[in-house]
């Protein structure tokens, strides 16, 4: 009964190894997009490796549970993997890695209430700042405008999505530089780049002591700025995206010598105005099949043994 120990030692490899080489690699900044489709594969490879890790467990410590995940299999195949053999720990892991697939769940929908608070409290403020005028359907999608003395600008999502902007930025923003801005907001929106920070924030705030879901949720906020940026740039330049940047956060301090929130927007500027060499194609192809195997190995691994008894 080695395969539930197999399938742990190969999640917690990919869990050290992945983020190391990824924050070796060159390319991820020039390619957010890919870097965001790897991250995906690399978790979701480490949370498959625990879950087939717990279905095999269990099958091994109970056979009721052994009954329904090999019901339709011949015996050669049950047989193959060693069940009857399993020591006290097939239990143990089976229960822990349990507690840990509905401590994830219930991390998940801890982030979706609470994101959904924060909308529900936000919308109740845009209806008092910005209410609907005579004959305007709640439900439309809209732009609000509002009135503040700061530029901002963001995306609102949820059943009824609004792009909010304040007058400041209205002022300050000129020509396609507000277009560039609108963009980059609305590459959020289309991208559906919430669930992602929703997803990493989950599992990085019920696991604080695993170091991948923590880089897993750091790469998120990361990089799903930065393909938005390119979604803004390949429409609006990468100058008049620069400098949409540049109007909506020089008032924050985070171009000073200090900068304390938003360190990131610096480097986002410099990346804009100096933009990196994307990859050639053919790499890029290679590195999206090479990322979306990772998930397949741990399934390879599981039906290995079933496969060789089958002949």
């Amino acid at each position: 009964m080695m395969v539930p120990a197999v399938l742990l030692l190969l999640g917690a490899l990919t869990a050290v190894a992945a983020p190391r080489l990824l924050a070796r690699a060159d390319w991820p900044d020039r390619e957010p997009v890919l870097a965001l489709w790897v991250w995906q594969c690399v978790v979701a490879a480490v949370l498959l490796c625990c879950a087939l890790s717990m279905t095999l467990s269990a099958a091994a410590a109970w056979q009721a549970v052994r009954g329904h995940v090999f019901a339709p299999a011949p015996r050669s195949v049950v047989e193959a993997y060693a069940l009857g053999t399993a020591d006290a720990w097939a239990p143990t892991t089976a229960v822990a890695l349990a507690c840990g697939g509905v401590w994830s769940a219930a991390m998940l929908l801890r982030e979706v209430v609470r994101a959904r608070a924060r909308r529900g409290l936000r919308r109740a403020e845009l209806l008092v700042r910005a209410p609907l005028l005579p004959g305007e359907e709640s439900g439309a999608d809209r732009l609000v405008v509002l009135e503040g003395e700061r530029p901002d600008a963001w995306w609102l999502p949820g059943p009824s999505p609004r792009l909010v902007i304040t007058t400041a930025a209205l002022r300050r923003l000129k020509g396609r530089q507000l277009d560039a801005v609108l963009a980059h907001e609305q590459g959020h929106a289309r991208a559906r780049h919430d669930w992602l920070l929703h997803c990493s924030a989950a599992l990085a705030g019920g696991f604080p002591q695993v170091p991948v879901f923590a880089a897993f949720r750091d790469e998120m906020h990361r990089l799903v700025e930065l393909a938005a940026d390119d979604m803004a740039s390949r429409r609006f330049g990468r100058l008049t995206t620069a400098l949409a940047l540049v109007g909506l956060n020089e008032h924050r301090g985070v171009f000073g010598p200090c900068p304390a929130a938003q360190a990131h927007v610096p480097q986002r500027v410099h990346r804009l105005l100096t933009p990196p060499n994307r990859l050639p194609a053919a790499r890029r192809l290679r590195l999206t099949a090479a990322a979306s195997l990772v998930p397949v190995i741990p399934v390879l691994v599981t039906v290995i043994p079933g496969l060789r008894a089958l002949g």
